[in-house]
């Protein structure tokens, strides 16, 4: 492909969204990623789709838009592309929260309260209902919020769907092929793409780098403040009908809009079509060290069993890890970078990417082409201090 209108520069969800909202607004795209497209944070995400875990304010409204759009998004790709390329293994199985202490009790009603206010359909259920739902938990739950709106999908099967839309519609997406910076014209503007197979004419790039996407936008000329943030998941072997809803511990909220470069570990349990269980969740700011740590596995285990007992005597088929795109205000960032006209963000997302996806990428088309959008963008402007501060730091 010679010259092209826009490049994406990372072809994980979000990459993926962004080249499918451009290519479905006519624009001519070229998706590259230094590695196999998808194989990164993508593949290692759970396909969590929540409204349950996020306070009231921009991130919010984000999933809820996105929640929204998902569903309506994979059934124009499968009358686009037939059921076979776009499957993403869509569940709306909803959501369950449970405290098992009775200071996590009162803290998780409050909170469920201030959704409430937001717009989020957040049941406060009884005990015995808790029982009827997920009848292998734990006998110690003393609260529970039933979310219905929470879904899950397949990460990689999502992304692939979105990126054969982009193929079909006459753009391209390439792997292994590593973007190290861009090119302007006299005015100052993006003209081109460096790449290790040699440059790329484009009049704009959009930085969907994830976890990487601070380093390329160093190499742009114009950092911004997204780190990489460890997490690990657990996979059991596959089980009969053990868990039903995507479960968690109350804590798991605080967990996610921390800051604190410290392990922290909160239990998230959620079943797959397959049957496995995934057990997670864990959050460590080690840099880009890829190092499986047993301690971090052992714990993820321990507290998984005492919210499923059951799950005590289950093999653990494996274990992996990724890195998510953290930014210091813990919202994406979504727009069009003042300082060099051309180059566009769409990163920071954390462990919320496949979640915030779909809405991410219409929010970044509405804003390229001009077009009014469902969404403000104010709060995830390029130019706020918490990212260009954290940047020079």
């Amino acid at each position: 492909m010679g010259s092209v209108d826009v490049v994406i520069v990372g072809a994980g969800v979000i990459g993926a969204a962004c080249a499918e909202a451009l290519s479905a607004a006519g624009q001519r795209v070229l998706v590259l990623d230094r590695g196999s497209p998808t194989g990164g944070t993508t593949a290692a995400g759970e396909g969590n789709v929540l409204v349950s875990d996020k306070e009231p304010g921009p991130e919010l409204e984000l999933a809820q838009e996105s929640r929204r759009y998902w569903p309506l998004l994979l059934a124009s790709l499968r009358e686009e592309l037939g059921a076979k390329l776009a499957e993403a293994e869509w569940d709306a199985k909803g959501g369950l929260v449970v405290a098992l202490g009775e200071t996590d009790a009162t803290a998780l009603a409050g909170f469920a309260e201030t959704q409430r206010a937001a717009g989020v359909d957040a049941r406060v259920i009884s005990v015995d209902e808790v029982r009827e739902r997920e009848p292998h938990l734990t006998d110690g739950i003393r609260a529970a919020v039933y979310y219905p709106e929470d879904a899950q999908l397949q990460p990689v099967l999502a992304a692939s769907a979105l990126l054969s839309a982009v193929r079909a519609r006459g753009g391209a997406v390439r792997g292994g092929v590593a973007v190290t910076g861009v090119g302007t014209d006299a005015s100052g503007a993006v003209s081109s793409v460096n790449t290790s197979d040699g440059a790329i004419s484009c009049r704009a790039v959009v930085n969907a780098c994830g976890p990487w996407a601070g380093e390329f936008a160093r190499a742009a000329g114009a950092p911004i403040a997204v780190l990489p943030r460890r997490g690990m998941v657990l996979v059991t072997a596959p089980l009969p009908d053990v868990v039903r809803h995507k479960v968690y511990d109350a804590d798991y909220v605080g967990a996610t809009v921390s800051g604190d470069a410290d392990l922290q570990t909160s239990t998230v349990v959620e079943s797959t079509r397959a049957g496995t269980v995934l057990i997670g969740s864990s959050r460590q700011r080690v840099g880009f060290d890829e190092t499986i740590r047993v301690e971090v596995l052992r714990e993820l285990a321990r507290k998984a069993v005492g919210l499923f007992p059951v799950l005590g005597n289950v093999p653990v088929m494996r274990a992996y890890g990724g890195f998510r795109p953290y930014t210091p205000d813990h919202l994406p960032v979504i727009g069009a970078d003042p300082r060099l006209p051309g180059l566009w963000h769409a990163t920071g997302h954390e462990g919320a990417g496949i979640g915030l996806a779909a809405a991410t990428g219409r929010l970044l088309a509405d804003q390229f082409l001009g077009r009014e959008s469902v969404l403000d963008p104010e709060p995830f402007r390029v130019d706020r201090p918490a990212l260009l501060e954290g940047a020079t730091a």
